[in-house]
């Protein structure tokens, strides 16, 4: 029951590092169960999905040991999905990662309905096609789903859409069996690529990582690895666009460029303006933003649905109309509405499109964080309004955000947790 008291309207500056990718991690963790052997992982963020995931492991008997700040090693060669911890699986919708992975190691396994963000319909329809198409039965009951994973077999398949999780599941269970499986319509996502590269150093053959067909030789017994998980392109893009919303000198160390071309394009559209480094992208302030014709979230490489909801609180500074168009999730203007109690001046046309006229005067208020992205970027409006905010239902935040309050807290933001 914590919340965030910030006071806005100053500026900000420093520097603020990107950590580990969230994305990357919880799949990741997930393909530790295709090997008995102990697997090194570093670079882990430390965030609340990400703890939950480890929770989720431990239960089924793995063996998770922390060898410093960031890093971890997990060996799981005693594991019973039997005793999988039922309520941890229903409060993170990453576990539906399990699928693929103990769809490798077990003939036969039950997996609790996953929880998550409320942003909207999550089908699983993908990811239950695509596993039928490797032999998998899925069946789904009330409470749980009930996977025979006997007849595993490699083969060719075309994703129903393009999903992360499903081609992650695909990637995982294609890995761990002999024989080549071909996926297309596959996700490209950089924690995608991540994942190829974690299950290649276990011993997994894959070409196309980073296209949208991705080709898999897999091995009967997969071995350990050693693995730095990748920084988090939505944790650099939300600062970024903080920095430029703020108008405020910042640089942000560990962000990656390429994992941002069309995020970077476009806030130069708006008047942004930085400088690229080797391993930092320093924003330059611009005090005159101009609005866009429109922001379209799609699937890598396009402009990523995590980042929509800060493109929003940014579009409130800019002098125009900027139309933001999310056709992946009919829930992610949940925000809009509290932006509103802001002062922000918004049309939602329908649940995928709403237009967003600036510039305007946010004012503080009593807001909440209705899922992880849309908390991040009222942390933002709230930073930029003037006068107090208070914002409940940081557990939100604090799924995907190590610390952000105590990060903020060194480039000059007056932020503080309010604990209950």
């Amino acid at each position: 029951m914590d919340y965030f008291e910030i006071i806005g309207g100053k500026r900000l500056r420093g520097e603020i590092d990107v950590r580990g990718s969230k994305n990357a991690t919880t799949p990741i963790l997930a393909a530790t169960l295709l090997t008995k052997e102990e697997c090194i992982l570093s670079n882990i963020p430390l965030i609340e999905d990400v703890f939950r995931m480890i929770e989720i492991l431990e239960s089924m008997g793995a063996e998770v040991n922390w060898l410093g700040e960031r890093k971890i090693s997990v060996k799981a060669d005693q594991v019973d999905p039997e005793k999988i911890d039922v309520e941890k699986v229903k409060q993170l919708r990453s576990s539906i990662l399990l699928l693929g992975s103990l769809s490798a190691r077990f003939e036969k396994f039950k997996l609790y309905h996953p929880g998550g963000c409320i942003i909207g319909a999550r089908p699983v329809g993908t990811h239950f096609d695509a596993l039928h198409k490797m032999g998998i039965d899925i069946r789904e009951e009330a409470k749980h789903y009930r996977v025979n994973a006997s007849d595993r077999k490699p083969a060719e398949v075309v994703l129903q859409e393009f999903s992360v999780t499903a081609t992650e599941n695909a990637m995982m269970l294609a890995a761990a069996m002999p024989g080549k499986t071909i996926i297309k319509i596959a996700a490209a996502e950089p924690h995608v690529q991540d994942l190829g590269k974690f299950l290649i150093e276990m011993g997994a053959e894959i070409k196309g990582l980073g296209t949208h067909t991705l080709e898999i030789v897999g091995k009967s017994e997969l071995h350990g690895a050693e693995h730095e998980i990748i920084p988090d392109a939505n944790e650099a893009a939300t600062f970024l666009i903080m920095g430029v919303a703020t108008k405020s000198n910042i640089k942000v160390k560990n962000a990656r460029k390429e994992d941002m071309d069309l995020v970077l394009e476009k806030l130069r559209e708006f008047g942004a303006d930085f400088k690229i480094g080797g391993n930092s992208i320093e924003v330059i302030p611009n005090e005159n933003l101009k609005a866009i014709a429109k922001i379209d979230t799609r699937t890598y490489p396009g402009i990523p649905t995590d980042v929509q909801a800060p493109f929003g609180v940014l579009a409130t500074q800019a002098e125009g109309e900027t139309l933001i168009f999310d056709t992946i999730f009919e829930g992610r203007f949940n925000y809009l509405s509290e932006l509103e109690k802001m002062g922000a001046k918004i049309k939602q046309l329908n649940p995928h499109q709403a237009m967003i006229i600036g510039p305007t005067k946010l004012y503080g208020s009593d807001i909440r964080s209705f899922d992880l992205r849309a908390g991040a970027s009222l942390i933002i409006a709230a930073l930029i309004a003037g006068g107090e905010t208070k914002i409940d239902e940081i557990y939100q935040v604090d799924r995907g955000y190590e610390k952000i309050e105590e990060r903020l807290q060194k480039l000059g933001a007056d932020i503080r947790r309010i604990k209950e």
